[in-house]
């Protein structure tokens, strides 16, 4: 008998609410049980930035000097669930994590910015790590590698993408995924 560790299938399970309007698009709505649907400072969320769409807050359990979480404030299951017209969503997540650290001082050449993708994410809610480096240890760093594409895929196979890996990704029309894409 073959025992699989019940993660892996949370890519099969559809766990989103969606709705479909009239003019096409997919309506997301918030998940009672998500932790990150409902950030606050009032629920022990640092809070670096907010505007009506997006939140930023210092991941509780950081890897490197300065890390940050974005996330959009309607509910999005992971990167995986992304497709082309949310390119723009992804890029204004990157715009505002690099205001945070540009608020930090943190020079471009120290700047990572990336998603873990399905099974690898620990919450199922879309959500950038933002990261002002050095890591704080190797273990550390070993939980975001960047996988560079070749001539036919944009990103190797890894569980973690660059920002602008998701985004040549999805202007391609293609899905993000731990495989080579």
């Amino acid at each position: 008998m073959v025992f699989l560790p019940s993660g892996l299938f949370s890519c099969f399970k559809p766990r989103l609410q969606t709705d479909t309007s009239q003019n096409g698009l997919t309506k997301r709505f918030r998940q009672d049980s998500c932790v990150f649907c409902d950030v606050s400072i009032e629920k022990g969320f640092q809070i670096a930035y907010e505007d009506e769409h997006y939140v930023a807050f210092q991941d509780r359990r950081p890897a490197s000097r300065h890390h940050f979480l974005v996330i959009p404030k309607e509910h999005v299951e992971s990167v995986r669930s992304l497709r082309g017209p949310d390119v723009e969503m992804v890029k204004d997540m990157e715009n505002i994590g690099n205001t945070v650290l540009s608020k930090l001082d943190v020079p471009i050449t120290m700047r990572k910015m990336g998603f873990h993708i399905p099974p690898f994410n620990s919450v199922d809610h879309l959500h950038l790590h933002v990261q002002g480096l050095p890591y704080l240890s190797s273990r550390r760093a070993a939980k975001y590698p960047i996988s560079m594409g070749n001539r036919d895929y944009s990103k190797g196979l890894s569980w973690f993408a660059e920002v602008s890996q998701v985004v040549c990704i999805l202007q391609q029309g293609k899905r993000v995924g731990v495989m080579p894409c």
